[in-house]
């Protein structure tokens, strides 16, 4: 800290001594200017009134440059802010100048020209310029003159707000090795128009051209406001150029200090899926959980998590958190307890396979709101351990279904999968049989029953895209079971405003759908992720297609031909009306299941299969 103090003390004497210099010289030089450079022409009382009042003059002006910051600014990242204090002391120091001549020199014996004072202001608003400004401009150039050796080339795609503060940063950044070769950007009158000395060569159709001809490197899409649909084309124009591309945040994100320019965020699969996030007002759809007791199975999991944050932010009176596995729900335990200090938190570990423990549980806390999120979701895992798919998912479903009617839960919402519809592995069949108990027991209780169907969920645990990333890390090969194999996908934040959503809409009986735009082929998230990691798919990262896996189809539906469909006050979430079911011969086989799965059968799937008819087992 010594060592800093000091070099701080020496650069502001400096700078004091270098002032007092350049008041003295602006003090001759004006008067040199005004007689046309002939020293000799200068009156010798002109001088004498300048040598007289200079100590007076030094000090004045220290102390005005003071007041006015120029001892205390980081003129290495000056700007105009900076530009306004120089001329505003200088300009001050000037009329003080003037009121010290008048004041001394009353008799007026050898008036000063009238022109000494502009030419004094302005004379010395130059000098001080150059002092404050001579530093940033050679550490300029020679950053410059290093850029071109040893820095990545950059396209930079927008001239906005954003991109002059990008560039800025770059610019003057000795930890960003880039140089920025060229802008693009869409708006005809910013096209051939100099951005810090960067010209603004032409709209998106030249980012090809601008790539081949520049030797670019990297790609740095400057534009956190675009729409995801504007973003996707970009990015599907620039994947093909083979450059590293990545993606300037969010202003609000630079604001709350998330992050700082100089850490661009690598482009991911989010820009990619070509439509906007699902936006959902919460706060005027969460005033159902407020003062309630909330309980959320599974609330360590990547969707029961994100439920508890969001039904914690809205004031429950009671949020019962419970899950059988304890080191994701000592996690989301201590973060709850962190940023909801007030929360009445209760964390529970528990199975939902354990009848008297769930009836336990019901019993002590009461929820009103139950999220039930708790089930085995991994396809291939499930296929080679079928009768735990029926024991956990099925049975545990039941379980807390019969809690819930038991101790008159007001609302009841599962979590349930696209994969139930017209199932072809165990996993989606087991969901339909939670659906299809959802459906009944709503009927005869005075619960409200919900389920909430979706797609792939981006970012939870299991998700194909962590697994495509490590074996990009590695150096591949990236594993596509099928090259035509397609899947919706949503993100953990649009998932779990649906089930929240839901929970408000419920009026008991639905499956909740939510419209997830276009189906994505897996092969191309592959090769896209492959593409903006900067390597070439099938050059410098294999894609290995290793077939399709047990009970995994080619593409999911959302709903089944007879279920239809009925639109909600949302217009991207839907309703599945319910299929009519023979309810005593379904509740008979659910009975009989629950025996014959706790045998360890071989063939459980043939006895799901007769209470499921559109079960395809492969």
């Amino acid at each position: 800290m010594k060592k800093i103090d000091k070099t701080l003390l020496i650069r502001r004497t400096g700078l004091v001594l270098y002032d007092s210099l350049a008041v003295v010289a602006a003090s001759y030089l004006a008067l040199l200017v005004r007689y046309e450079f002939a020293a000799s022409a200068i009156s010798t009382g002109y001088l004498m009134v300048l040598v007289r009042l200079l100590p007076f003059n030094i000090i004045t002006a220290v102390l005005i440059f003071t007041v006015f910051r120029l001892y205390s600014s980081l003129w290495v990242y000056a700007g105009a802010a900076e530009l306004v204090n120089i001329g505003a002391a200088c300009i001050t120091e000037g009329f003080t100048n003037f009121i010290l001549i008048m004041v001394t020199n009353r008799q007026q014996i050898v008036p000063m020209p009238r022109s000494y004072y502009v030419l004094y202001t302005t004379i010395l608003i130059i000098l001080i310029f150059i002092s404050r400004y001579a530093y940033r401009g050679i550490r300029f150039l020679l950053k410059k003159r290093t850029d071109f050796t040893s820095s990545r080339r950059v396209l930079l795609i927008g001239a906005g707000a954003a991109g002059d503060m990008l560039l800025r940063e770059i610019n003057n950044s000795s930890y960003l090795h880039k140089k920025v070769i060229g802008i693009i950007d869409d708006d005809p009158r910013k096209i051939g128009n100099y951005l810090h000395g960067v010209k603004i060569i032409g709209d998106r159709s030249m980012i090809s051209q601008s790539v081949s001809e520049q030797k670019i490197e990297e790609i740095i899409i400057a534009m956190p406001s675009a729409p995801a649909s504007t973003i996707k084309e970009l990015v599907d124009i620039c994947k093909g150029t083979g450059c590293d591309l990545k993606r300037l945040p969010g202003i609000y994100q630079l604001v709350n200090g998330e992050v700082s320019i100089s850490k661009l965020r690598n482009v991911d699969v989010n820009d990619l899926l070509g439509r906007d996030p699902i936006q959902v007002d919460l706060n005027s759809i969460m005033g159902y959980v407020s003062g309630k007791v909330v309980m959320v199975t599974d609330g360590g999991g990547s969707i029961g998590s994100e439920l508890c944050r969001q039904i914690a932010a809205h004031q429950p009176r009671q949020l019962v958190l419970v899950d059988i596995y304890e080191n994701t729900t000592y996690d989301i335990q201590n973060e709850l307890k962190h940023n909801f200090p007030d929360l009445n938190l209760v964390v529970l570990i528990a199975s939902v396979r354990n009848t008297k423990r769930m009836d336990q549980l019901f019993e002590m806390y009461r929820p009103e709101i139950v999220y039930h999120a708790a089930a085995h979701k991994h396809v291939p895992l499930m296929e080679d351990s079928p009768n735990e798919a029926i024991k956990n998912n099925v049975l545990g479903t039941w379980k807390v279904v019969q809690a819930a009617d038991k101790w008159q839960v007001k609302r009841f919402v599962m979590i349930s999968t696209d994969k139930a519809v017209n199932p072809t592995n165990i996993m989606g069949a087991s969901k339909r049989i939670c659906e299809m108990i959802i459906q009944t027991y709503d009927k005869h209780s005075k619960t409200e029953y919900v389920a909430v169907r979706f797609g792939n969920v981006l970012g939870s645990n299991g998700s194909v895209i962590p697994l495509f990333k490590r074996q990009i890390a590695e150096g591949g090969p990236v594993t596509v079971t099928h090259p035509e194999i397609i899947r919706y996908f949503m993100t953990i934040p649009e998932a779990v405003s649906l089930v929240l959503q839901a929970g408000a809409y419920a009026k008991g009986g639905e499956i909740f759908v939510l419209d997830m735009g276009e189906p994505v082929r897996i092969v191309d998230l592959a090769r896209n992720l492959i593409l903006l990691s900067g390597h070439k798919p099938d050059e410098d990262v294999k894609i290995v297609y290793t077939g399709l896996r047990p009970g995994e189809k080619l593409f999911e539906e959302m709903l089944m031909k007879e279920e239809g469909m009925q639109d909600t006050p949302n217009k991207l979430i839907h309703i599945g009306k319910p299929i009519d079911l023979d309810e005593e011969r379904f509740l008979e086989q659910l009975e009989h299941l629950k025996e014959y799965v706790l045998e360890e059968p071989n063939d459980i799937r043939e006895r799901v299969k007769e209470i499921i008819p559109t079960y395809q087992p492969q």
